[in-house]
């Protein structure tokens, strides 16, 4: 009787699971039993796994074999154990030693004639792997330079069954003929979904310092409205911007990826991981570092929103939009469902799905940006050009965005129409995407001092606790705010996100703290009510970026004094 094992690994969701490939063989009737809970695509590699042994040279062993996947109780999914079947059966029948694969992580797809195929989801199955403690892993060429971006692994990229045969056992390895240039390659296929990005925003040149794109010196006037843009850029604040149709609400939010600030290095790996489980990476750029922009039609479902499928439920837009921009123009056209399904990952930054084959929690921290119409038509706020809809119909239509959702909306700006002097570049071109960019990120990086050794990396992440107790505004900045919630007009989460726009807003100015001027602005632009501050950010003197030093302030006054927290 001989035995062999080796690993792969299947996913669920995002998140990859270590599977120990189990090969048995004894004497009796040739068969190949494969258990394990494998799905479709995996029970169909028996034919490809002994197709590719015979043509790659190797003798197939005419036994009962069968073949394990450990944990049993974990379904698996996909072709990507192909490999490491093949191998297992190989070390079973003791034409390869078996333990010499009982450490390997082996991860691949098997052509009939014995080559290696690439398969989506590599970097989450190489993080998987790393974290379980295994050091060496084996994957197909095309998608080495993806998996290596994983530290402390050690990755073998190979072409074909014969070659890795050769490798394990010592044997001269065989010459393979080389790729040609300019001829179509069959292979990375399975690599990307089709149709799959697009609105997505990952195409060519997603590679760190590669910001192609429309430019925001495009957009005519709507000097209310890019300042809401660069807000919302800078502290990672949701965005509703409403207006007449052909004003440019689409084009500001085409605009808002550009200048965000470059990915992190986590941040990379992460959205890398959603879009290589998704099918979505580009070929040849296996690290996206730019943010990603999702735009789905005002048709999508909420499942294709927020993720679902057949069994385990596979990353929706607002997975794919994560760490980067969502997109929802014609926001009052989406499904009341589909769009109240957007609070959790609004305030939580992920999402978890349940169905009958399991639950899988997804990545989604993303900036939302909403774009309305006032009416159907869309002339209700057009002076002089009359609008048709009945009353009735105007607050139907406006009443599809629940108060809950826009609730957690921190800007709210009107796009006016185009004036004919903005239009004709009389009022002179805006500021470029570089020079808006280059400002956000000096923002951010005040930001990101301010909270280094917290859990939290933007303005939008703290929790409203920690800046009304931690990080204190100028005192009496905030005497506006706590008169429009005495009043009603704001509700204790709205309190919360006028403070988060106002550090955003003293971040951007170079405050050490929000001043009454940066509460006042911070309220208009959420409440649309004028409050008498300027429609502009003060540009910080350039200089060494200061760290605020937190306050420690007495605990609120109670409720039965009077304070302003009362009732909380």
């Amino acid at each position: 009787m001989g035995f062999a094992r080796t690993c792969s690994v299947t996913l669920v969701g995002v998140e990859g699971v270590v599977v120990e490939v189990q090969a048995d063989l004894e004497p009796g009737l040739a068969a190949f039993t494969l258990v394990g809970l494998p799905d479709k695509s995996l029970v169909e590699s028996r034919d490809r796994v002994r197709a590719a042994v015979v043509n790659s040279g190797a003798q197939w062993p005419q036994k009962k074999l069968t073949v394990g996947l450990s944990p049993a109780s974990v379904p698996k999914s996909g072709s990507g154990f192909d490999l490491a079947v093949a191998v297992a059966v190989l070390g079973a029948a003791e034409l390869i030693d078996p333990a010499a694969i009982a450490d390997l992580v082996m991860i691949g797809e098997l052509g009939l004639d014995g080559r290696v195929r690439p398969v989506r989801g590599i970097l989450p199955a190489v993080l998987a792997a790393a974290d379980a403690g295994y050091r060496q892993v084996v994957v197909p060429e095309q998608t080495a330079a993806e998996a290596a971006l994983v530290p402390g692994v050690s990755v073998l990229g190979v072409r074909s069954l014969r070659r890795l045969v050769a490798l394990l056992t010592d044997a001269p390895v065989p010459e393979e003929e080389p790729a040609q240039e300019g001829r179509p390659d069959a292979m990375l296929a399975g690599l990307m979904v089709p149709g799959a990005g697009v609105g997505c925003g990952l195409a060519t040149g997603t590679r760190a310092g590669e910001r192609k794109g429309p430019d925001l010196a495009d957009v005519a006037g709507q000097h209310t409205a890019r300042l809401a843009l660069e807000v919302a850029a800078a502290g990672r604040h949701h965005l509703l911007l409403s207006g007449p149709p052909g004003a440019g609400k689409t084009m500001l939010a085409e605009r808002l990826p550009a200048i965000l600030p470059p990915l992190t290095q986590q941040e990379s790996l992460e959205v890398t991981a959603v879009h290589s489980v998704a099918g979505m990476l580009p070929p040849g750029e296996p690290l996206v570092a730019t943010a990603p922009y999702c735009a789905p039609h005002h048709s999508a479902t909420m499942q294709s929103l927020v993720g679902g499928g057949n069994g385990l439920p596979r990353p929706g837009a607002v997975s794919l939009a994560h760490r980067g921009v969502l997109f929802m123009d014609e926001a009052p056209e989406f499904s009341t469902k589909a769009l109240d399904a957007l609070r959790q990952p609004l305030e939580s930054g992920h999402v978890v799905v349940a169905r009958t084959a399991g639950v899988v929690r997804l990545p989604a921290r993303f900036l939302m940006v909403l774009a309305a119409n006032p009416c159907p038509c869309g002339r209700h706020t057009l002076h002089g050009v009359g609008c048709e809809c009945p009353a009735s119909v105007i607050r139907r239509y406006q009443a599809r965005l629940s108060g809950p959702l826009l609730d957690r909306v921190d800007l709210r700006v009107e796009v006016q129409p185009v004036q004919r002097a903005d239009l004709m570049g009389q009022g002179g071109r805006g500021e470029a995407t570089a020079v808006v960019a280059e400002r956000v990120a000096r923002a951010g990086e005040r930001a990101a001092d301010r909270l280094a050794g917290t859990p939290w990396t933007a303005n939008s992440e703290v929790p409203g606790h920690e800046l009304r107790t931690r990080w204190r505004a100028a005192p009496g900045a905030l005497a506006a705010a706590e008169r429009d919630l005495e009043r009603g007009l704001l509700t204790a989460r709205g309190l919360d996100r006028v403070l988060r726009v106002s550090w955003t807003l003293a971040d951007l100015a170079g405050h050490d703290r929000p001043d009454a001027a940066d509460v006042a602005l911070a309220l208009e632009l959420r409440t649309g009510i004028a409050r008498g501050a300027p429609l502009h950010v003060p540009r910080p003197v350039p200089g060494p970026v200061p760290v605020p030093v937190p306050v420690l302030v007495p605990a609120p006054v109670p409720a039965s004094e009077g304070g302003p927290w009362a009732g909380e």
